[in-house]
């Protein structure tokens, strides 16, 4: 069985700011414990390769099952310290790519060309993408052969405008991702703010909100 390769951001701040963001911990924690029930080892990867923040209110939201894997040694090593570069990825070891969220990605996803190419290539394997709250940035930009969105047409979903209001994070952010994903064609799903919600549109799955992260480990499951 091939790996999972998880992404995971190098921003530790918003823009312009000095407020602290980062990966949203339990969007990679509760992910990596899903599969690991099925045996399926991961990698990490982000933009810059090695250290990842983490986000500070995500440290609110853990619980025993999240806890367990941020104890876990490797996770920290391989994760957090020193995740791989782009460079050292060779996407042919991987059956997806996840992208994780944290609004930290809004500013060192969405125009990662490496990263974007080791996304197509795994899909262009039959492989498939996944991403739950703002990790939507990764998939934004990813484009086919032909130079067509890779979203266009499809059903998808990620933090929306409404959960940045209660975020507080409305004039803050680079982008909503309703409207850019609109902007490119996709056919952007929602349900209530702050609900479990995941959508899959063939070997595309995305999840709503950070409540959402089980349900796309789920969908991904069932197609093995």
């Amino acid at each position: 069985m091939k790996k999972v390769l998880i992404v995971h951001t190098n921003i530790q701040r918003y823009a312009g700011t000095n407020d602290a963001t980062g990966l949203w911990l339990g969007e990679s924690a509760e992910f990596i414990d899903e599969l690991n029930q099925q045996n399926i080892e991961v990698d990490f990867v982000s933009p810059l390769g090695g250290f990842v923040p983490l986000d500070p209110r995500s440290m609110k939201y853990i619980d025993k099952d999240i806890m367990k894997i941020y104890l876990e040694k490797s996770f920290v090593q391989d994760g957090l310290i020193n995740t791989k570069k782009p460079s050292e990825i060779n996407p042919s070891n991987y059956h997806a790519i996840y992208f994780t969220g944290g609004h930290g990605v809004m500013w060192d996803f969405t125009d990662n060309k490496e990263i974007q190419e080791i996304a197509l290539a795994i899909y262009e394997n039959n492989g498939y993408i996944l991403s739950v709250c703002h990790g939507i940035a990764g998939l934004l930009n990813i484009k086919d052969r032909e130079g067509n969105f890779l979203i266009s047409g499809k059903r998808i979903t990620g933090f929306t405008k409404t959960e940045e209001l209660l975020a507080g994070k409305m004039r803050t952010v680079p982008f909503f991702n309703q409207k850019a994903a609109e902007e490119r064609k996709a056919l952007f799903q929602k349900k209530r703010f702050y609900k479990e919600f995941a959508v899959k549109d063939g070997r595309m799955i995305t999840g709503q909100n950070p409540f959402s992260v089980r349900a796309v480990a789920k969908l991904y499951l069932e197609e093995l």
